[in-house]
């Protein structure tokens, strides 16, 4: 009788826990309708979102890299609000509470774990957005010299003149200068020369900035400067400035060898002497030096 009683008892409490969870089913099955809507809704939500995202920046990001990674992104951010949102609904505060310090805790180790990437990779979006780098531009950064030929959440890459890749990591580029030459179609060329101490100089500068002007047309406020810098061991010397279309190392070579010629044939026309370095050696000075040793040797 005893067992027989103590199975009654124990059917009756495992019938009475069943129906307890089949009450709290049914009153919390609108609840979770509602949770599977919302999240469904939030799904639907991050895949478009996603897609307008990338649409938005087909204009402003050239690098496809860029904005995969930002529309995937925006979709994960969403579809994680949706999820909290769906538990916040089904009354799992303790399993939000628990998710939430988790993924606080996972979250602090990776990005300890993960500093230097981290880094690279925030530059990397700073320099997806930033006008003064693109694709295709020509600059210096890091002791190197070349053109941009992509853009990730990692690094940049550029191709020098001797075609050869250089790899900089994006936290490089962020935190130290770089020169970008294709950030303005126009650019000022230097040419360094010096002519013989017998020229007449105003001569000179006017031979000179004519030369130039003829091959270069100046542009607006621009205009040829020529400046005499200083009186040098066998020439007076000068720089001359002016304005071309350069965008890269190679136009402006390209100009500089461009006025160097106009420069040259002007002056060959007009007799005008671009000297070598001149070292005078008086021997007279030496030999007199010598002799005067030699006697003083012969008297003692």
């Amino acid at each position: 009788m005893t067992n027989y009683f103590d199975i009654t008892s124990a059917l009756e409490k495992v019938v009475d826990k069943l129906s307890g969870w089949g009450e709290s089913i049914i009153l919390k099955t609108p609840n979770f309708i509602l949770a599977i809507l919302i999240f469904v809704a939030f799904w639907y939500v991050a895949k478009y979102t996603s897609h307008f995202i990338k649409k938005l920046l087909l204009k402003r990001v050239g690098q496809e890299s860029i904005k995969a990674i930002l529309a995937r992104t925006a979709f994960i951010v969403i579809v994680v609000i949706g999820f909290f949102t769906a538990l916040a609904i089904l009354d799992l505060d303790k399993v939000l509470t628990s998710v939430l310090a988790g993924a606080g805790v996972v979250g602090l180790a990776i990005g300890l774990a993960l500093q230097g990437t981290l880094h690279n990779t925030f530059s990397g979006f700073i320099l997806s957005f930033l006008p003064n780098i693109q694709i295709g531009d020509w600059i210096i950064s890091n002791s190197h010299e070349g053109k941009v030929v992509d853009i990730n959440l990692r690094s940049v890459t550029i191709v020098e003149a001797d075609n050869n890749a250089v790899v900089i990591p994006n936290s490089k580029i962020i935190d130290s200068p770089f020169k970008n030459f294709s950030g303005s179609s126009r650019s000022r060329i230097f040419v360094e020369c010096g002519v013989g101490y017998e020229s007449d100089l105003e001569f000179v500068k006017k031979i000179t900035v004519d030369a130039i002007a003829e091959h270069f047309t100046q542009n607006g406020n621009e205009e040829i400067e020529f400046f005499y810098t200083q009186f040098g061991d066998s020439s007076i010397n000068y720089v001359v400035r002016y304005w071309a279309n350069v965008k890269n190392r190679k136009d402006i070579l390209t100009a500089q060898s461009e006025g160097i010629l106009a420069i040259k044939k002007a002056y060959n026309s007009n007799n005008i002497n671009i000297p070598f370095p001149i070292r005078t050696l008086d021997f007279g000075k030496n030999k007199f030096r010598s002799e005067t040793i030699t006697l003083k040797n012969s008297e003692e």
